[in-house]
């Protein structure tokens, strides 16, 4: 399949006068997804940060930093821009502040969901040209929530059944300040996050216990654990920490999981969830550092993790690369960092291993895994040149190397056509086709 260029609208380099043979510019892919009609929507951020132009009026020379989302028809043209983050020269205020770690989600009505740490949710209309409803979560390293925050969640996925897995943060944890993601839920069957209604989260896991530090206010009324909301000790137990700890035999080791993170959860299938969890991260090198990918069910017990990996050889600590993306139709899960393409069965074992260090593949190290398809087509991302490509995963794992090797020479072929339509300079790729929405 062609690959979809990740475009910038045009009006939007006009009015900065960015020219992107110049420096001082930086844009990115942060995630994507795509709906059962072939639609794909992708979320990119675009910033400019120049010392002499802090502070200026002028907009061809201020710095800036927007987020946008592209909707492309299911025939890869762009069809529709949400911009936001900040204010576009001469319009209002943005409604969606500029946030770390946004992801998309498109719910079974249509909506996208847009969702980012430490826990605000915004629901978008189909066509970009909308905001729904928002439930915001300020971040601040406070010890407390801000008043006026609503959240609802830091990340969601959306299981075949329509159920929302989602990463919810808590205040209070440890000594640490400020919000942290920590709670893995998951709603039930039948219930829905529409404008004016939050479904209730069940808690299945919890990342860190220690919680001696929370106050009356550190709980959510929509995230709950038994009958009551998420709080203190009320929460699920032995905590993803104690248990992954207790697993590979490294609890008191300054290589364990004391002060591990997680990054957003995956859906196997409806009832089967991946939950990626690193261990804590030093100044000097962190390859070797434990991580897993922990497989927990919806009544929150650790049935292992995606195995097969070797801590040192495979290790997602260099380039940071900790996103576990998974098809719940397939019941398949993927993994790619600097090392290789993994792909795994619903019981944990590795079904593929696809090596960055043989020819043929090389070529992954450009690239970032950024979602699975409902059609079972794995979304990559290259880092520089700000292509998305599709590559369909075979009906039998074991033929992976030999799809993905194929979809890498046609990358070559159709870029090279796609230079000639568009023109991009310095693989910045404008777009005057698509609607634009200020946001």
């Amino acid at each position: 399949m062609t690959p979809l260029p990740i475009t910038v609208p045009a009006s939007l380099l006009d009015v900065h006068r960015l020219a992107p043979e110049a420096g001082g510019w930086g844009f990115r892919a942060d995630h994507a997804v795509a709906t059962a009609a072939g639609d794909t929507y992708v979320l990119t951020g675009l910033r400019r940060y120049r010392g002499h132009a802090a502070g200026s009026a002028d907009p061809a020379e201020q710095n800036f930093g927007y987020q946008l989302i592209t909707r492309h028809g299911s025939d890869g043209k762009p069809t529709a821009t949400a911009v936001f983050g900040q204010a576009v020269p001469g319009g209002s205020p943005s409604a969606i502040p500029e946030s770390d770690a946004t992801t998309l989600a498109i719910l079974p009505d249509g909506a996208v969901a847009v969702s980012s740490k430490p826990g605000s949710t915004h629901l978008l209309s189909p066509d970009l040209d909308e905001i729904t409803t928002s439930w915001p979560m300020s971040r601040s390293w406070e010890t407390q929530q801000s008043p006026g925050d609503d959240p609802f969640a830091a990340s969601i996925a959306v299981t075949p059944a329509g159920r929302l897995l989602c990463m919810t943060s808590e205040y209070g944890l440890s000594n640490w300040a400020g919000a942290h993601p920590n709670i893995v839920a998951v709603s039930e069957p039948g219930t829905a996050l529409v404008p004016g209604s939050k479904p209730v989260l069940r808690a299945i896991a919890t990342l860190d216990a220690r919680t001696d530090g929370q106050n009356d206010a550190d709980s959510y009324a929509h995230v709950r654990y038994g009958d009551k909301p998420v709080w203190r000790g009320n929460r699920p137990s032995p905590s993803l920490t104690e248990a992954l700890s207790e697993l590979t035999g490294t609890s008191g080791s300054l290589h364990g999981y004391l002060d591990s993170k997680m990054t957003r959860p995956a859906a196997l299938g409806d009832d089967l969830f991946i939950v990626p969890v690193f261990g804590k991260t030093y100044r000097s090198t962190n390859r070797g550092q434990e991580f897993s990918f922990a497989l927990v069910d919806d009544r929150g017990v650790l049935k292992g993790r995606l195995g097969g990996l070797h801590l040192h050889g495979d290790s997602p600590f260099t380039g940071f690369d900790f996103t576990v993306v998974a098809d719940p139709y397939r019941a398949r899960a993927f993994h790619l960092n600097r090392y290789g393409l993994y792909a795994w069965s619903a019981d944990g074992a590795l079904r593929a291993r696809v090596s960055t260090s043989e020819k043929p593949f090389k070529p992954l190290v450009h690239f970032a895994l950024l979602e699975c398809t409902p059609a079972g087509e794995l979304l990559l991302a290259h880092r520089k040149q700000h292509l998305l490509l599709r590559v369909p995963v075979p009906r039998r794992l074991n033929d992976l190397a030999e799809t993905v090797e194929a979809a890498l020479k046609g990358y070559g072929r159709e870029r090279t056509a796609l230079k000639r339509q568009y023109a991009p300079v310095n693989w910045l790729w404008p777009d005057s086709a698509a609607i634009v929405n200020h946001l």
